[in-house]
Formats: structure tokens, sequence, C-alpha cells
């Protein structure tokens, strides 16, 4: 599967944009603020229905326009697939497949399988537990449509559970009736999601410790932990005895919605013993190790989009990024820098199609095809 055009009118900084891509490594240069991490979110949002770094549409709209639109063309199983997105404030999205409507934009997830790797996956080590779970969460959906709608269902039922909660917390009253309603949907949803993160992490983790060791050292020993009351004890189990404390607190406070997927570096947690080039190759390897997972589960190449990665490796690691990215394996790449010198020095040798886009305020100009 490869990205063969993309049009744009009003997205982000951008008034309007024509590219054609190659099928093998597009890379867009150009200086800090024109618009490069855009270009790529663009990309992002023709997958996902959304954009990567701000879901707020309106806020992804040029400044004093009143839409924006985002088309692409994908060549997938040989066969043009032409993907439309256009915002307009005041009105609902609207996002088709060859001219047709989706009535639900979860309808469209995985059908372009998409990998993003960005200085913004900091998050994953930084962040809460919420942020782990969502990066889970996100690439089981691609594969797994049921999965995608018992999360949606999942998570309805604990924003009602809660409310239910609040409310007899407020009345101070225990209606065990009501309350064991959503308990049965809470296990008739987060029972097959806890199956489903629990089989995906067994299959993930070594193909994950696998590209770390390719870019980082074979010496670091790394691991992923998935961490879940729901290994010990029955998910019923769980919410009958928390129910005293779930109504002390008034929230639900187990379930697979506090579950967590932990990093670890030398038997450590990497947030507090990782050094930025060891937390960067551990991010680039959990993104790498999630397009080699989706490749086999879809049977197509994901599209695998590098934004700004270099910055904080050594120049052994981005040389041994960049002979894996370069081979046949990854398909269809794009790449950001804001070194054009960098850029072309370490693509120079490669056999793989190349385009190279130097990126300016007011337009994109190909300066580099091979």
């Amino acid at each position: 599967m490869h990205l063969k055009n993309l049009h744009l009118v009003h997205f982000k900084n951008r008034d309007q944009a024509d590219l054609e891509f190659v099928d093998g490594i597009n890379c867009f240069v150009g200086n800090n603020g024109v618009g490069k991490t855009n270009l790529l979110d663009s990309i992002y949002y023709l997958a996902f229905c959304k954009s990567f770094f701000n879901p707020i549409d309106s806020q992804n709209i040029q400044y004093d326009e009143g839409f924006f639109v985002i088309e692409g063309t994908f060549d997938r199983n040989e066969k043009d697939e032409k993907i439309y997105c256009g915002f307009k404030k005041g009105d609902k999205k609207q996002f088709k497949r060859n001219k047709k409507n989706y009535e639900r934009f979860s309808d469209h997830i995985g059908f372009l399988p998409l990998v993003m790797v960005s200085p913004a996956d900091t998050e994953l080590v930084y962040d809460g537990s919420e942020v782990r779970r969502k990066f889970v969460d996100g690439v089981i959906s691609q594969f797994n449509s049921s999965y995608l709608n018992n999360l949606l269902k999942y998570n309805k039922a604990v924003s009602q559970r809660n409310a239910l909660l609040k409310k007899m917390g407020e009345e101070q009253r225990w209606d065990a009736s009501s309350v064991d309603v959503w308990n049965m949907q809470l296990l008739q949803y987060g029972q097959p999601i806890y199956e489903a993160r629990k089989e995906f992490l067994d299959e993930f983790i070594p193909i994950f410790q696998q590209y770390y060791n390719l870019i980082g050292n074979e010496s670091e020993e790394v691991s992923l932990v998935y961490k879940s009351k729901l290994h010990d004890s029955s998910f019923e189990e769980l919410l009958k005895q928390s129910e005293p404390k779930d109504a002390r607190a008034q929230y639900t406070t187990v379930g697979v919605h506090k579950d967590d997927l932990t990093f670890e570096i030398k038997g450590h947690p990497l947030k507090k013993f990782g050094s930025q080039g060891q937390q960067k190759s551990f991010l680039i390897a959990l993104k790498l190790a999630q397009f080699d997972f989706m490749k086999m589960k879809k049977g197509i190449k994901p599209l695998l989009l590098l934004d700004d990665i270099f910055d904080k490796l050594d120049k052994n690691r981005v040389k041994a990024l960049m002979s894996l990215v370069s081979e046949h394996h990854f398909g269809q790449v794009f790449v950001t820098d804001a070194n054009k010198t960098r850029i072309q020095e370490l693509f120079e040798d490669i056999e793989t199609p190349l385009r190279i886009f130097e990126v300016q305020p007011d337009e994109i100009m190909l300066i580099t095809e091979k």
C-alpha cells in the first residue's frame, strides 16, 4: 500500500498543496515552524479520521479560514482508493471513501494501516497510564474491529456506572440492583478487552525486543510489562470487592480502564533510569514493532511516518535506523528533518525510490528525486 498523491486546502498553516509521492521514501526538509509535521499529520488524518496532535477539528483549520479539506489517493492491493476528509465550522466532519460517506468513522479505522513516530511519543514514557492504554488500544483496533466496538461500549458503561455512583453518593444510598446492571456490562465488554490485550502483548513483546536490539544496544535488556488486576482475580470478584471503595470514591476504581503498560530497561523504569537516547531508541523500537505487527495482521505494509526523529540519537543508531527503513521490508516511508544536508547524505546510496521536498511557508518544492 502507498499514498500516490495528497491535496490540501486550508489545513493548519498550509493554504493549498498538491503533492505526488513515490512508493519508497519521501522526505520533507525545511526550517522549524514551516509546517513539515503538518504534512505528516494530514496523512495521519486520512488513516484515522482525526489529527495525531489535536483532536479538535476546528483548531486544524488555517487561521481566518472557515474550512479545511484533505484528499489523498492510495494504491491499496493495486486498486486506487480515494479518501476525502472535509470539515467546515459549524458542520459535521465529512469522511468519504471513493465519494461514499462513512456512516461511522470507526468503520474506516484499520483500512489504511499507518504508524507514526513523533517527538510527542515521549508522552508514552512520562505521562499517565491512559496514554499507554491508548497506544495498545490503537494497535489492536486497527486489525480487530470487535475490540474497538467492545472498547467504545465498555467506556460508555464505565461513564454510566460512574454517574450512578455519584448520584447514589449525593443521595447517601446504595442501589445494588442498579450497580449490578452496569457490572454485567463491564464484564461483558471488559473481559474480551483484557484477553485481547494479553494475547496481543504476548505476540508483540518479542518483536519489540528484536527491534530494540537492532537500533539500540544488545546489552541493554528492555521489556514491556502488562499490569492488570485481572491477572490475579476474576473481573466479577474485583467489582464486588471494590464496591465499598467505589461508593466512597463515587467512581469505578477497578477494571481494564485502569490497566497499564510499564517500560523497563535493565529491570528498572525507563522513565527514571533511561538516557534520552535510550528512551528514544525504546520508543522507535516500539513503533517499528507496531509496524511489523500490523503488517503481519493486515497482510499489507502500513505507511511509516517518521517525524523529526534524529535528535538525541547518536550516529550509530541513526545509521542503523535508516538502513532498516531503506529496506523494501518497510514499503512507503515519510520523513521530516530540519537538516537538509543530513537527509541527503543519509539516503545518498540507497536504491529505494526517493523524493525530497523542501518545505517553505508559501510553497513546497521537489529538490531531489531518484
